[in-house]
């Protein structure tokens, strides 16, 4: 089977990551294999490099060099020959959280990361001109104050998510406007409901490109 490869995107606390393992195991009972990896990571330099996007000090040009190597790492070393091998590649983030991110969120400048989206992503596949991007993006709608109160009560905050509500509210804008350019790839699920209305959201969006029964199983 062809491999597909499928992002999940939203801000912090927009609950994309716990939905992740419930599209897996749909797929797998639907007969397809599945690699669950994220960005920055899924490799072990990527690793590293996430530990230190994730809790060192650094301007936005160092900010965006760091993510785009550990993705050209992570393509090469897992995305890609996972595709090869005809497998569902789920990705807890891709490139349009850099545009959101780094792009909206720090003001990086937009048309230096679309030079750098195709130098990284460029190159990887037998065909050489291919830039890879997903197949379907899953995007995690939701308000950002509904997000910071979710990240209130977790974990000891990033560096990322300890950003200003004003941060946040930007990268929300930045990932509304990735939609906007891409609507044949992006499924806008609204994340702010129950767990269990975004998930049958998430299941109906993959079950729409025939890549699961109707129903999402």
């Amino acid at each position: 089977m062809q491999g597909l490869f499928i992002t999940f995107e939203g801000i912090d606390g927009a609950g994309k990551s716990s939905h992740i393992a419930t599209l897996a195991q749909a797929l797998r009972d639907a007969g397809r294999s599945v690699t669950l990896t994220r960005e920055p990571g899924g490799t072990p330099l990527a690793e590293k490099l996430r530990a230190m996007l994730l809790n060192d000090s650094m301007d936005a040009l160092t900010e965006t060099l760091l993510v785009f190597a550990a993705r050209r790492d992570h393509l090469r070393s897992v995305i890609e020959p996972a595709l090869a091998r005809g497998e569902v590649v789920l990705c807890d983030r891709f490139t349009d959280a850099t545009f959101a991110y780094q792009g909206a969120g720090r003001g990086f400048d937009l048309d230096v990361l679309s030079y750098m989206e195709r130098l990284a992503q460029t190159g990887l596949a037998s065909d050489p001109d291919l830039m890879r991007n997903p197949d379907l993006t899953l995007w995690f709608d939701v308000p950002p104050e509904v997000a910071a109160e979710r990240l209130a009560t977790a974990r000891a905050p990033d560096r990322f998510e300890a950003e200003s509500a004003d941060f946040f509210a930007r990268v929300a804008r930045g990932y509304a406007e990735r939609a906007a350019a891409a609507p044949g790839r992006f499924a806008r699920l609204d994340g702010a409901q129950a767990r269990e209305q975004v998930a049958a959201q998430m299941l109906a969006a993959v079950a729409a490109r025939g890549w699961l029964p109707e129903g999402g199983r």
